[in-house]
């Protein structure tokens, strides 16, 4: 069960350049940086009270937000929701038709794990499924 949105992701082309527009827009700083090379990305987060705003730039021209910058321009890139535990809710979504781009949860950015789902299983929105790290449950049998 989706608990909330964990963030907006925006695809951005010159991070530093975009930090510094929403820092203006925000009135603050960003919370953190991160770079993800196994992702091919660098990001920066800005907690907005219960709210998350996430900039992320490609490092390399075959990433997907690369070819999304190239196929759409800077902009909204995915929603992300916030689960209790993605390996249970990756099956609920799988069983109810959802397309999903990762069967199996990844490491993300705030050291979360996240999983897309296709966005042509979710009328052209790409959603991305996050579980904190501290919200883990234990397996139950």
């Amino acid at each position: 069960m989706v608990k909330g949105i964990a963030h907006i992701g925006i695809a951005v082309r010159d991070l530093e350049a975009s930090k510094a527009l929403f820092q203006k827009l925000f009135g603050k700083a960003p919370d953190r940086d991160e770079n993800l090379p196994e992702h091919k990305v660098k990001t920066a987060m800005f907690d907005l009270g219960e709210s998350h705003v996430e900039l992320t730039e490609s490092l390399d021209p075959d990433s997907p937000i690369a070819r999304f910058l190239e196929k759409r321009g800077e902009g909204v890139h995915h929603v992300s929701f916030e689960v209790a535990d993605i390996e249970r809710e990756l099956a609920r979504l799988k069983q109810l038709g959802f397309q999903l781009i990762d069967e199996t949860p990844r490491p993300g950015a705030d050291g979360c794990l996240v999983a897309f789902l296709h966005p042509k299983s979710t009328n052209g929105v790409l959603v991305e499924i996050s579980q904190k790290k501290s919200t883990s449950s234990p397996k139950q049998g």
